[in-house]
């Protein structure tokens, strides 16, 4: 049974005509009459009598409103489909890194909104590793955070590099460890850390690069805003390792201390390392932010141009931050 057999038998019982149904379909009257005798031989059932005016049979008037609402669902899909090529989708929906949403974000979210006002932006802010899932699952459309090649790999996911950024040690600025330029990164386990919370990218890699010295950092709290970071490591022992975005407030914040982190000894090796197999004395310890989604996304209209504006947007956004951050 196809649907093109059910819109002619439609057109026939709505016009009691064959060539009337005909003209209603753009096709012959021939045309229509093989798909309602293919129609009734599919079925095992007579749906016309085949009289001066076609009416129809018992079988046909039970099958008729069943049809009624099989063809109204398929026009609702067809043009469902069509208003979404055409990029007249009613929302896209985005997960980003807390640091992506308060400072790489904005303006381009403001460029969007211009471009597209009928469609319904929200962000929400996630961990990279929920934000990776939810896109996965097919409940947003984009998701910006640091690259986890094992949750990326999949052949239609779509991924840009956006940018690398080092990581940095926050502190109150009577910290100990403030005293230092750079902090050797021994240093780091001596004191208590806050980190953000399982499902954040940055808890795995912090976790990860201690490992791979074959230490474990002093965890204590466990946080997800950026607020909270400050206000808690602002009271005392604490530090935190963030990435360099995170930490723009900071750098202006006379009761706070940033600091960057010596090179570790030795060389990194692991798949989830942005720059693969490294040695630490060449390069910084830094994170790699990506924009992750799906290939069938990109062919819509909305999602392909907020990703085109995210990418036009790197290096602007990021001269910003590091005059900021040098400021």
């Amino acid at each position: 049974m196809r649907i093109e057999q059910l819109l002619a038998f439609l057109a026939v019982a709505e016009t009691g005509n064959f060539g009337q149904a005909a003209r209603k379909c753009g096709v012959t009257q021939s045309t229509i009459s093989r798909q309602i005798q293919s129609l009734e031989a599919d079925l095992g059932v007579p749906l016309f009598h085949r009289t001066a005016q076609a009416k129809l049979t018992l079988g046909g008037e039970r099958l008729l409103p069943r049809v009624r609402k099989i063809c109204q669902e398929w026009q609702n899909a067809t043009q469902e489909l069509a208003d979404l090529i055409a990029g007249k989708q009613p929302e896209l929906c985005v997960a980003a890194i807390p640091s992506v949403c308060a400072h790489y974000l904005p303006p381009v979210l403001q460029k969007f909104c211009s471009a597209y006002p009928d469609v319904q932006l929200r962000v929400t802010a996630l961990g990279s590793d929920r934000a990776l899932k939810v896109l996965r699952d097919g409940l947003v459309d984009v998701a910006i955070v640091m690259n986890n090649r094992m949750l990326t790999a999949s052949p239609e996911m779509v991924v840009d590099v956006l940018y690398n950024e080092p990581i940095q040690v926050l502190m109150a600025a009577n910290h100990p460890l403030a005293q230092h330029d750079t902090v050797p990164w021994l240093e780091l386990v001596n004191y208590p850390q806050v980190m953000f919370k399982d499902g954040y990218g940055m808890q795995r890699l912090v976790q990860e690069w201690f490992s791979r010295q074959g230490v474990s950092p002093q965890m204590v709290i466990e946080l997800n805003t950026l607020d909270a970071f400050r206000g808690v490591v602002r009271q005392g022992e604490l530090i935190a390792i963030l990435p360099q975005s995170a930490l723009i407030e900071a750098m202006t914040d006379s009761t706070l201390a940033v600091r960057a982190i010596a090179n570790l000894p030795g060389s990194l090796s692991s798949t989830n390392h942005p720059l693969g197999k490294v040695s630490t004395s060449e390069v910084s310890l830094t994170r790699q932010v990506v924009l992750v989604t799906t290939q069938d996304r990109l062919q819509i209209p909305p999602i392909q141009h907020f990703c085109q504006l995210v990418r036009q947007g790197e290096r602007a956004t990021f001269q910003n931050l590091s005059f900021a951050l040098s400021a």
